[in-house]
């Protein structure tokens, strides 16, 4: 009897697709989209923006949402420019659940692409192996929480990375998705309130000041939350002192 072929092979490379589109299109959109994904262009289309917003808010909103998911999914530059956006076009609130909200579903989009293509395959490798990256690899199983929030929180970690290496790592979807969430809300909220007040600068014809994060009053807090989420990890290690 013909042997039936194994379908394996096949659903192995399908699952590597997304990523790798995803890969190829970030590499083409970081020299054809940033003059397009810029606070230049955000400056030449306010009024438009404006006018769809004001004529069209629930649909300007969805169209919002998907296209800042889109950047972060594809991870094209021009998602601080979204964030601006964001607060420019619906103010602080509910501009700052809108880029939260899309900024997570991006991130879910690509870390379920990443996982999916290799991250559960190369997981599993690393734990057989053993070596460094079992170490890391279960050193952040043990402090999962902590350590993806510290990753959102104090962003050391470029954005993209911070979607990509806990799907290699095999951190479940469901604590990914919650601290993404939760710890960009800070540096949301932030960036959310400098869209707001883009009409005065649009009006003197500047550009936003965004070292303002940097500031004390802004930078301190963050700093704050980010103590308190590396906490637990410093108590585990102080138990574990002989």
């Amino acid at each position: 009897m013909p042997q039936t072929p194994d379908p394996r092979p096949a659903s192995g490379i399908l699952a590597k697709v997304p990523i790798l589109l995803i890969l190829c299109v970030a590499a083409l959109g970081a020299f054809t989209l940033r003059d397009h994904l810029s606070f230049e262009a955000l400056a030449r289309h306010r009024e438009t923006l404006i006018g769809w917003r004001d004529a069209h808010f629930v649909l300007t909103a969805l169209s919002f949402g998907l296209a800042y998911a889109g950047i972060v999914a594809l991870s094209l530059p021009g998602a601080t420019i979204a964030t601006l956006t964001g607060g420019f076009l619906f103010g602080v609130f509910p501009g700052v659940l809108f880029n939260v909200t899309a900024a997570t579903v991006g991130a879910v989009g690509i870390f379920l692409a990443a996982r999916s293509g290799f991250g559960a395959r190369f997981a599993a490798q690393m734990q057989e192996r053993g070596g460094q990256v079992a170490r890391l690899q279960a050193g952040l199983r043990d402090n999962e929480l902590s350590v993806l929030f510290l990753m959102r929180l104090v962003p050391v970690v470029p954005f993209v990375l911070a979607n990509l290496i806990p799907a290699f790592l095999g951190v479940r979807l469901s604590r990914f998705a919650l601290t993404t969430f939760l710890g960009i809300i800070p540096g949301a909220l932030v960036f959310t309130s400098i869209g707001a007040g883009l009409s005065e600068v649009f009006a003197r014809g500047a550009t936003p000041d965004l070292s303002v994060i940097f500031a004390p009053h802004i930078l301190g807090p963050i700093l704050g939350l980010a103590a308190l989420a590396a906490l637990p990890i410093l108590l585990k290690r102080y138990r574990s002192l002989p």
